[in-house]
């Protein structure tokens, strides 16, 4: 994909705290979602770009605050405290147009480094992520409880990927717990299918009415 000569601008900025992404819409039709960390590492600020060894350890940074610079850029203040980063379009543009491209590099120059990208999952003493799923209406009798403490495995970082590995639980759990069957809170707050599942997480699933 070729960056567009017309110099799409955004029409919809959207941060999402809980998963650590940066969500914007442009005037082309295209949308990107950029996480935090990625954002972090490919900070336009000059002292990260001085840098020879990449910048790293940064799995579960997080945006605070954005700051519009006229209407050609935003600052972006990360919770390192980093906050010298202004993001022109162009380069949010390209960013999002390019992202598993410059992600490859990025993890290629951390080897070069011998630098190693830790996971940054929060879990319990024995190393497991446990959450809490609430069953709601009819959801509750097919897990035959309204309620339960369960390890997830590695696997399932988000909605998404959690309500597809309850759903390989065997056929009656299949349907009903299709993502566009039932509704996801997480931490009592509406969620997306990126919203991030995390040790200590109370998840509640509610059918969607019919």
């Amino acid at each position: 994909m070729n960056v567009e000569k017309s110099n799409p601008i955004p029409t919809e900025i959207n941060l999402h705290q809980k998963s650590r992404l940066l969500e914007i819409a442009f005037s082309d039709g295209f949308s990107f979602q950029y996480p935090c960390e990625y954002l972090r590492v490919f900070s336009t600020s000059a002292e990260v770009k001085v840098m020879d060894k990449p910048v790293h350890g940064k799995e579960m940074v997080n945006i605070s605050q954005i700051e519009p610079q006229g209407s050609y850029a935003i600052r972006i203040y990360f919770d390192d405290g980093h906050d010298t980063g202004i993001f022109s379009w162009g380069t949010l543009y390209e960013l999002g147009v390019n992202y598993q491209k410059h992600w490859q590099e990025y993890l290629a120059k951390l080897e070069q480094y011998g630098v190693k990208r830790g996971e940054g999952r929060v879990t319990d003493k024995e190393g497991k992520v446990t959450i809490r799923i609430l069953y709601f209406i009819h959801l509750a009798k097919i897990s035959g409880k309204d309620e339960e403490e369960i390890v997830i495995p590695d696997s399932v970082t988000n909605v998404e990927t959690l309500l597809a590995w309850l759903r390989k639980r065997g056929a009656r759990w299949s349907e009903p717990f299709a993502d566009d069957k039932v509704q996801v809170t997480v931490n009592r707050q509406f969620a997306e299918p990126y919203t991030l599942i995390e040790h200590g997480d109370e998840v509640a699933i509610v059918p969607r009415p019919n």
